[in-house]
């Protein structure tokens, strides 16, 4: 294929890509407006959430070896054309039942689309220098598509309604599938038959969607009780008897010769840490610029405007030559390093504070380092991955950014609720507990991202250096 033909390819990937990025970031910001039309409680609400997180995080995997037997490019259409009408059936629902069942059925057809994406920006660019250019540019849009949808989720909800927050995928998702029918060649995989295993399939699936399932209703169960550890035992028995399944089968559904390859496992190790620490991030973030500096829906959003430019400065700009020059190991430590000093930095905003002062350098810092990390990241997560493996590589490193999410998500905002909500029984003015909250989560993701740094610079090996975003 052309030079040109596969740049123009890698933007319709991308596209795509950022369409289910951006998909949870922009509901989140319409939570307040689909609860008061739809009449969601406050519990019932999270499932609008929930249930795409849950069916996304549980498919990746899966959705990957498909890809891998079956043809990637018909695994990532066949998700876009699922995301996509479940987008438009979402935007229509007129009940809460119906909009938690499409919700779920996106998350599914988010999960197959995104599954393979990866294992085909490698297949496309097998030249290592273009290849860190080309993950630059997908690692850019896994990082600053998040803070992109808070920007546009303020402005579709406040200019029109909350229904636009699914509608806008619909243009976007039919170009994406018309432009990559054209645009990327079909690869034929060899088929179920070379390793189908229904049986190691079901068991990950089901542990996975369990596990994430147990994390997030446990804010409204504690993690002490009887349901919450029965379901957490029970979803780490599956996963257990999933890995014994992978060990023994013939043609195993993941190939644990992958975790042989140190620099992929400690990859997968490092992406649940920092994405733990850095999801709940822009959660508290939009909470204290809205509960305590008193911001709405679309300043919030632009306020974090400087984000995904920064992220866009340093994945496009500069990621791949540092990981050329200095090794993705130690590009990957130093910018681990950089957000955590600014999650460290977040961890003293004050109750009286200037979004300028407080919240705008920190943003600008945490790009420059999610920036320059989350390429090497990736590009080690797939390091050892061959042309048959690369889109259950690509699906797992997915399935561990998602993990992360969960986990992050659940013990940041529940140890921001519990403190908060103590210090208001102890008579502390709301702003003031607010704001002790916020501080202390900020202090956990900071904690989370330092131990990723240390993992990646004594869980990777020299070697992995030479893997410049990617091999």
């Amino acid at each position: 294929m052309p030079a040109t033909a596969r740049w123009f390819a890698l933007s319709v990937l991308s596209a795509a890509t950022l369409m289910v990025v951006l998909d949870g970031s922009v509901v989140t910001v319409a939570l307040p407006w689909i609860q008061r039309d739809l009449g969601f409680s406050q519990a019932g609400l999270a499932w609008v959430v929930n249930a795409y997180l849950i069916a996304f995080a549980g498919s990746l995997l899966l959705s990957g070896r498909l890809g891998d037997l079956l043809g990637r490019r018909r695994i990532f259409l066949i998700g876009m054309v699922v995301f996509t009408v479940a987008s438009l059936l979402c935007g229509i629902a007129a009940d809460r039942t119906a909009l938690v069942v499409f919700r779920f059925l996106q998350g599914a057809g988010g999960a197959m689309a995104s599954a393979v994406v990866l294992g085909m920006i490698v297949t496309l660019f097998p030249e290592p220098r273009e290849q860190a250019k080309a993950i630059g540019v997908y690692s850019f849009v896994q990082a600053g598509g998040s803070s992109i949808g808070l920007i546009a989720g303020g402005v579709l909800t406040q200019g029109l309604s909350w229904n636009w927050a699914f509608f806008v995928n619909l243009p976007i998702g039919v170009v994406a599938i018309a432009l990559t029918w054209r645009l990327v060649a079909a690869d034929r995989g060899p088929g179920l038959r070379e390793g189908a295993d229904l049986t190691g399939a079901g068991l990950v699936t089901g542990g996975l969607m369990l596990l994430v399932y147990t994390i997030v209703q446990a804010e409204e169960h504690s993690w002490g009780s009887v349901r919450s550890l029965g379901l957490l035992a029970f979803s780490l028995a599956l996963l257990a008897a999933f890995v014994l399944r992978q060990a023994k089968a013939a043609k195993p559904l993941l190939p644990l010769r992958l975790f042989r390859v140190r620099a992929v496992a400690g990859a997968n190790l490092v992406m649940v840490l920092m994405v733990a620490g850095l999801f709940g991030f822009q959660f508290i973030t939009a909470l204290y610029l809205q509960r305590v500096l008193g911001l709405d829906a679309l300043w919030t959003g632009l306020a974090f405007l400087p984000s995904p430019v920064t992220i866009a400065v340093f994945s496009l700009g500069f990621a791949a030559r540092l990981a050329e020059r200095f090794g993705a190991r130690h590009v990957l430590t130093g910018g681990l390093l950089l957000v955590a000093l600014s999650l460290a930095w977040l961890a003293r905003v004050p109750e009286t504070g200037l979004y300028t002062v407080d919240v705008l350098p920190v943003l600008v810092l945490m790009g420059a380092g999610f920036g320059s990390a989350m390429p090497a990241l990736m590009g080690l997560a797939m390091s050892g991955a061959t042309a048959s493996d690369s889109g259950i590589a690509s699906g797992l490193i997915n399935t561990t950014q998602q993990v992360g999410a969960a986990i992050g998500t659940a013990v940041l905002a529940t140890a921001a609720t519990t403190h908060s909500a103590e210090l208001l029984r102890a008579g502390v003015a709301e702003k003031t507990a607010l704001t002790e909250g916020f501080q202390l989560s900020y202090g956990l993701s900071a904690g989370f991202v330092a131990l990723a740094a240390v993992t990646a610079a004594v869980f990777l090996r020299r070697s992995a250096e030479r893997v410049h975003a990617v091999r």
